[in-house]
């Protein structure tokens, strides 16, 4: 019984009943005569799975794209409806072969589902074989109604690269591909010969195979960080938009706000003439309001004052004009008065009218309102 163990820097042939190993010599494709396009294009085209499981080949050489000669190796599909871009090389990936398959995986982006139809029918003609590819296709994607299958959405594409030797150039630019959430694998193909007999060792070695999974959600949550801190960007840029015109708006109203500058936050406060007690404009995706907030260091304090403020809700809403929201807030240090609106969202500048008017014309009636109310808490707190 022979066996044979694969893998790592040397291969050798087990022999059991001598109790002997014997080592398989590394070869070059070169060294063995064998081609790029005769031999191992041939190969994977016929055996697909050496590369991954559920792979299916529409097209080899493909050239089918607009202004330009260029052909790629060979065109798949995997189950999740994805096109796949494989390139080969022999011996040596080449510094350019990242370039090339990116190149391709752009051209491809732009396939439409019967596109891909026809290209497969297209091969599967040319190989002489007497098969309708819709009826392929939906045999592959486990029976579902053609119509149902999905294929080449969005930025979908993959790239296989294959070779014996990746240079660093590659395969460097491949893992910084990935950051970027880029499918793309690197497959090493090794060729071994013991006498007559030849053997070839496929191993992935970009992502490393027994860590995939893990590195493509690593991967895919630092990418979605990365889209969160480029939203919230974002969104501050909004924020500072909107308090600028609020502020110019405001400012021409009321002199509260005049020394305030536009910040990042969704809010901006301004002083009372009582220490820890503000005067607040908050915004977000969802509401708007203007609010007093009571937020002195001491929480007894803020109850005591808000209670106070509360015996005269009466007089405070008469002069403001309206009924507030009295949140003496319990469970928290602070308490508050706000008159707010909601189904607005800051985010959607159509919105931004509507609200600036609202809290301006609350934002000068609260402090009309509450004016000869803190002149008696600060006199009282004075008093202490």
């Amino acid at each position: 019984m022979l066996n044979y163990i694969i893998g790592g820097d040397e291969v050798y042939l087990i022999n059991k009943e001598e109790n002997t190993i014997s080592k398989v010599q590394e070869r070059t494709f070169t060294q063995l005569g064998f081609k790029e396009r005769k031999h191992l294009q041939e190969w994977i085209e016929k055996n697909p799975e050496c590369l991954e499981k559920d792979l299916l080949i529409i097209q080899k050489e493909f050239n089918g794209f607009n202004d330009t000669n260029e052909r790629l190796d060979l065109l798949a599909l995997d189950k999740d409806g994805n096109l796949v871009i494989i390139e080969n090389k022999l011996d040596d990936s080449g510094r350019d072969t990242v370039w090339q398959s990116l190149k391709y995986s752009s051209y491809c982006s732009t396939l439409k589902k019967d596109q891909i139809k026809d290209i497969y029918q297209e091969y599967l003609s040319k190989n002489n074989k007497d098969e309708n590819a819709e009826e392929k296709l939906v045999e592959f994607f486990d029976n579902i109604d053609y119509k149902e299958i999905i294929l080449n959405q969005g930025q979908s594409q993959r790239i296989i690269l294959v070779a014996r030797e990746f240079r660093k150039e590659v395969t460097s630019t491949a893992l910084w591909l990935m950051n970027y959430k880029l499918k793309i694998k690197c497959v090493k193909v090794t060729p071994y010969q013991l006498d007559e007999q030849l053997f070839l060792d496929i191993e992935q070695i970009i992502p490393v195979k027994e860590s995939e999974d893990y590195i493509i959600s690593m991967l895919d949550k630092e990418s979605e960080n990365s889209e969160s801190q480029e939203q919230l960007k974002d969104r501050h840029k909004i924020r500072i938009e909107f308090w600028k015109e609020i502020l110019k708006r405001l400012n021409e109203k009321t002199q509260l706000f005049q020394n305030i500058s536009p910040s990042k936050d969704n809010w901006l406060a301004a002083g009372s003439s009582v220490s820890g007690i503000s005067y607040e404009l908050v915004i977000s995706s969802y509401y708007c309001r203007a609010d007093v907030y009571i937020g002195r260091p001491s929480k007894e304090e803020n109850k005591l004052i808000f209670d106070d403020l509360y015996l005269r809700k009466n007089e405070i809403e008469a002069k403001f004009g309206q009924a507030l929201e009295w949140e003496r807030l319990e469970d928290k240090k602070a308490a508050r008065v706000k008159y707010e609106i909601k189904d607005v969202d800051v985010f959607n500048k159509d919105n931004w009218e509507k609200m600036m008017r609202f809290m301006i014309d609350a934002m000068v009636r609260m402090e009309n309102s509450f004016r000869d109310e803190m002149k008696m808490i600060a006199n009282k707190l004075k008093n202490k």
